[in-house]
């Protein structure tokens, strides 16, 4: 992948044609400010994290979402909204590179599988619309909720009809501890966000139309687990061709075949190699 390929993503990502999708490794370089400790942010750490730095069962050891869903049936769904409340709500993190990125270009629509807030600060300067799922709630058809942020008077809750389509939209799929607690984590969620993401009721209209011809760029994104690959194929439907790029610098087989079928271009290439031609400083490996 030549640094001018980069170039020309990234100034896709500026225009808004393309569109940033980011994964676990978006969040590379970002350290506990208290102990140095990596955020939490792949299946992998997230698994050791909640379970106390253990490994769990090789079963259980596949995926966040099979972990997450034993402990809600030994200890109750809130054990999990605690843990995940406590990492990413509680703890000072300190920045990921890829956001100081994002912070010089402000692109007009995010999308943030990873559960902190630091998409959120990086637009805390300026009034956006936060788009985050939701799962297994009762009194509604929808599964997202809707927060306008104004700055100073911080977030209030918006009706699709009240959304402000000038406004730059962050949408975290898998929720976040801002303004309020909202997470997708155990199989149980995910079963009933992506099945309602299939049926058209997890998506807001006015992004249903935003998103038509766009192109995505992941970032720090793998497909090698079934419920990532089928959220972001439906939150990209209606994409133009090639779907996207992901930079991935050792791809699966499976991988290659799943990006392959999806019209994805794999690039040989990662986080780093990214903010270095973006001018910025590579994130520390953990």
């Amino acid at each position: 992948m030549s640094d001018m390929t980069l170039k020309t993503l990234l100034a896709g990502v500026e225009s808004g044609k393309i569109v940033p999708y980011l994964g676990a490794g978006a969040l590379q370089g970002s350290v506990d400010k208290a102990t140095g400790q990596p955020i939490p942010a792949d299946s992998d750490s997230l698994i050791l994290a909640m379970n106390n730095g253990k490994p769990m069962s090789s079963r259980l050891m596949w995926e966040f979402a099979r972990a997450a869903m034993d402990v809600e049936l030994k200890k109750g769904r809130k054990a999990v909204h605690r843990f995940l409340e406590e990492t990413y709500g509680n703890r000072q993190w300190t920045r990921a590179p890829i956001h100081d990125w994002l912070a010089s270009i402000k692109p007009q629509y995010v999308i943030d599988i990873n559960r902190d807030t630091q998409l959120q600060d990086t637009y805390a300067d300026q009034p956006h619309t936060l788009v985050r799922g939701t799962a297994r709630i009762a009194g509604t058809n929808y599964r997202f909720t809707l927060n306008e942020y104004s700055g100073s008077n911080g977030y209030r809750e918006v009706t699709q009809e009240e959304v402000n389509p000038e406004l730059p939209v962050l949408f975290k799929p898998m929720g976040s501890p801002r303004p309020d607690s909202v997470y997708i984590a155990s199989d149980a969620d995910y079963v009933d966000y992506i099945t309602e993401l299939m049926g058209g009721f997890a998506i807001p209209s006015f992004l249903k139309e935003y998103r038509k011809g766009r192109q995505y760029l992941f970032i720090g994104m793998r497909f090698q687990r079934d419920t990532e690959r089928m959220v972001m194929s439906d939150i990209t439907y209606a994409a133009d061709e090639p779907k996207g790029w992901a930079l991935i610098p050792q791809a699966t087989d499976k991988e290659k075949r799943y990006c392959a079928r999806q019209g994805i271009e794999i690039i040989s290439a990662d986080v780093n190699d990214l903010l270095t031609a973006a001018g910025l400083a590579p994130a520390e490996a953990a």
